[in-house]
């Protein structure tokens, strides 16, 4: 593989997180960023303007971003995700669960072709995606559709990441004003498992490889992910009417009982992966993403933070997850268990005035009262 060769990524799924972090962290480190989709009008405008602006939301003035030397081919175009493929040695996933599941037979049949025609080279694939154990996810799926004798774990590298970048949902008018900008906060960070690369680590500002990727992800789950959830279903309960974060957080009251969640999840945390972090690190990085949750600038609603109930009360989420952690190492878990439950009067509305799909569904399912919630979805059954 040539020099010009290796210094090219896919990037499967050009969604807020593929272009606003993954694609820019990789492009302005001389990457050349190929991106694969399902949305025809978004790829023929990747292609037809071979560039697009990030726009990094601050307290400061906008600063905006220009990503350049990009381009796009659809997900169905096996022909040509096969020969990108074959040119590369990384690949990147940000499409989310449902995406993965389309995206994997076209994925596994590349890297049969792949190995056919270049022979065993390694093939790295750093998984942005917000999911506990994405690697054993992904192998189990890769390995439904590789050929049998296909050597999965010689060539192929699955590394995890914590991805605490927030991307906003953007209001139609910004969507229509340029359908490929995107918003973003400053924060830049992209932490992956050194560990599961079969080639050297990319060479890329910003990215920090870890030896205990685990900790990590949990970290953003346990203390992130949790906080930001704790925020909107408290901040929902007592203000209703309010349509952003950090007008929530602006209640000393909520931000103070998100905090000590946060604290308190983080003490879990500890129990969990002794050794790797120490109290006033977890105390500063709750501080900071605190900070971070009020930049209001970023315009990050209360509908974004807190819908997809389904998803984020589920065993292995945000506030489950850790709730599940605490009763395993007999730690208090009453401030988590609070947001739990204020995660039950959650509604709140997109700009449309729309629920999502799913949470009408939840809520129709809430009628056969909490108990049901917390042993059908949450799968959680709390001592006595």
């Amino acid at each position: 593989m040539t020099d010009n060769e290796s210094r090219k990524i896919i990037i499967f799924g050009a969604g807020k997180i593929g272009r606003s972090f993954i694609g820019q962290l990789f492009s302005r480190s001389g990457y050349e960023v190929v991106f694969v989709d399902i949305d025809s009008k978004l790829i023929g405008e990747l292609n037809r303007r071979k560039e697009y602006k990030v726009i990094i939301k601050s307290e400061a003035d906008d600063q905006i971003l220009a990503i350049k030397n990009i381009r796009g081919i659809l997900l169905e175009d096996s022909k040509n995700v096969t020969r990108e493929m074959i040119s590369t040695s990384l690949v990147a996933l940000s499409v989310g669960q449902q995406g993965l599941r389309m995206a994997i037979p076209v994925i596994a049949k590349a890297l049969s072709e792949r190995r056919r025609r270049i022979g065993e080279q390694p093939i790295d694939f750093i998984i942005a995606e917000n999911m506990r154990d994405s690697d054993k996810f992904l192998k189990k799926e890769l390995s439904r559709y590789l050929p049998s004798d296909y050597p999965l774990n010689r060539l192929i590298g699955l590394a995890e990441t914590s991805i605490g970048k927030m991307v906003p949902i953007m209001s139609q008018k910004d969507i229509l004003e340029d359908p490929l900008q995107v918003f973003a906060e400053p924060y830049n960070t992209l932490i992956v498992a050194r560990k599961a690369f079969k080639n050297p680590v990319p060479e890329v500002n910003d990215l920090e490889a870890k030896d205990n990727i685990k900790a990590w992800v949990d970290r953003k789950l346990f203390i992130h992910n949790l906080g930001h959830a704790t925020a909107a279903y408290l901040g929902f309960r007592e203000h209703p009417g309010s349509e952003y974060i950090y007008q929530v957080l602006d209640d000393p009251g909520i931000l103070e009982a998100t905090r000590q969640t946060m604290l308190q999840s983080a003490d879990i945390l500890m129990a969990l992966h002794q050794g790797e972090f120490t109290v006033s690190q977890l105390t500063a990085h709750i501080d900071d993403l605190l900070h971070r949750f009020r930049n209001r600038a970023l315009g990050d609603t209360v509908f974004r933070v807190g819908c997809d109930l389904y998803r984020k009360l589920s065993p292995s989420d945000r506030l489950v997850a850790p709730l599940k952690a605490a009763i395993q190492f007999s730690k208090p878990y009453d401030l988590i268990l609070k947001s739990l439950h204020a995660a039950l009067s959650f509604r709140a509305k997109d700009e449309q005035g729309n629920y999502l799909p799913a949470d009408e569904r939840f809520f129709a399912e809430q009628r056969l009262g909490t108990s049901h919630i917390f042993k059908n979805v949450c799968k959680l059954s709390l001592p006595e």
